[in-house]
């Protein structure tokens, strides 16, 4: 099932193949083939789908969602956390019967999940409907991978262990026309006890500046407005993130800048001058704490502490009162006492986040975390996430009420929930809902704030 896909011969060899498969397919339905690439998870993996999509395209794959019409689908999955895994298992079990009735659609899983061996192994033994598993050390092999499943249609497996500096070959094929991730680097060397993503991504590698600034600038030219910079942790970004903030927010145009995710242990002032005095970075910065106790901090092996975290936050609103923070937390960590989440709580309240993302934890296999006893029921762990909710909507109900009375720059994304009502978001990547019309989709509207949420903001268009 596995063999060596690797080497830019193969890959020319691959690229080749299909686009003469394709067109004899073409010639014969009057159409393309159409691929189906569905991701799952956070933003990497996002761009990831867009960059297999970019590459299917090459090959002569028209793009599509509607699973009845492709001739090859891929799930690019997600590790983070078990319930990710379990909604994949979910959706290809539930393509027993489709691939039944349509024995020639290829139906691929990529991505972190299918970089773990255990979970590949799983997928290929379990669930004869897959023909194709891939790690994400794979995805430059995807040409050669399919030319071997096609031409002996054998099934492929491919977790090759060694990661792959980072790719400029594949064309990223992107849904959004206003928005577009940019993957600075790739990896990640801090080994959090209960994460699994350096084991699926590999050490750190970083794309030059040269490449990212010149992806940036075409993106710019072509109208984009919103430039998502990515990486596991972009402060580690080889170069130096705050100067190539710095150098992008010189790039002419009219556009904004975020990025995402921050680690705490290397947030420094360095990083903070640069979003501030740099005029088109977002003044907001996603800063996962995890919790707001040192013993439990270093039981993750977070390398910071609580008052390391605020010197951060008390830093940014020195130099700016109202600067936002959202960030991550994880209740229930094995071996954390009531006492101790209620440090966190303390914490959330003292800091003021805009805008916190808590999950319950949950055991990765492989982790150093998931060897350590857990005490905890998970009826507890709700019942804190819960009361870490509650308390925080009180804080960030209160904390909202800044903007009201503001006039702020939006970029509309899309439609309301209600009929006429338009939503984005201002710099501080706060959600705002207003009326107006779906022509500014995808513009910067000015809104001025007349009423807040403990989640978004209201406001009327200027």
């Amino acid at each position: 099932m596995s063999m060596d896909f690797s080497g830019e011969q193969k890959r020319l060899e691959g690229l080749e193949f299909l686009r003469e498969h394709n067109a004899r397919y073409e010639a014969v339905h009057g159409t393309p083939p159409m691929c189906l690439v569905h991701s799952f998870g956070c933003q990497q993996n996002v761009s990831d789908g867009e960059k297999l999509l970019g590459a299917l395209a090459e090959a002569g794959y028209e793009p599509t969602d509607d699973i009845d019409k492709a001739q090859l689908i891929i799930f690019n999955t997600c590790a983070v956390r078990e319930n990710a895994e379990d909604k994949v298992y979910g959706v290809i079990g539930d393509l027993k019967k489709f691939k039944e009735s349509h024995k020639d659609v290829i139906i691929g899983v990529c991505g972190c999940m299918a970089q773990e061996q255990k979970s590949a192994e799983r997928l290929m033994n379990t669930y004869g409907q897959i023909d194709l598993v891939f790690g994400t050390f794979a995805n430059s092999e995807l040409y050669a991978m399919l030319k071997e499943l096609l031409e002996n249609r054998s099934r492929v497996m491919n977790i090759a262990e060694k990661p792959t500096d980072p790719d400029e070959q594949f064309v990223q094929l992107r849904k959004n026309k206003f928005s577009a991730f940019v993957p600075i680097m790739y990896g990640c060397n801090n080994f959090c006890t209960y994460c699994i993503v350096p084991y699926v991504r590999g050490r750190e590698r970083s794309r030059s500046p040269e490449k990212v600034i010149s992806e940036v600038k075409a993106l710019v030219a072509d109208g984009y407005k919103e430039i998502y910079l990515l990486g596991q942790n972009v402060n580690s970004y080889s170069y130096g993130f705050p100067q190539l903030l710095r150098q992008i927010n010189d790039i002419e145009g009219d556009f904004r800048i975020r990025f995402m995710s921050s680690h705490p242990k290397d947030a420094s002032k360095e990083l903070i001058d640069a979003i501030i005095d740099c005029d088109k970075v977002c003044k907001h910065l996603h800063l996962a704490l995890q919790s707001g106790c040192d013993r439990v901090l270093a039981a993750m092996n977070r390398r910071y502490t609580a008052d390391k975290f605020m010197e951060i936050v008390d830093y940014a609103r020195g130099r700016k009162p109202d600067f936002s923070f959202s960030t991550d937390i994880i209740v229930g960590f094995p071996g954390e006492t009531y006492e101790e989440f209620c440090e966190t709580k303390e914490f959330v309240k003292k800091v003021r986040f805009d805008n916190i993302y808590s999950f319950v934890y949950s055991p990765r296999s492989g982790t150093k975390a998931a060897e350590l006893p857990d005490e905890i029921s998970e009826k507890q762990k709700g019942l804190w996430l819960r009361e870490l909710l509650l308390e925080n909507r009180d804080v960030a109900t209160e904390w909202m009420k800044r903007f009201v009375g503001r006039t702020c720059r939006v970029l509309v994304d899309g439609k309301g929930r209600d009929h006429g009502m338009l939503t984005g978001k201002n710099d501080e990547n706060i959600i705002v809902n207003f009326a107006g019309g779906e022509e500014l989709i995808g513009q910067f509207a000015d809104v001025k704030i007349t009423d807040s949420m403990n989640w978004a903001v209201k406001g009327e268009l200027v």
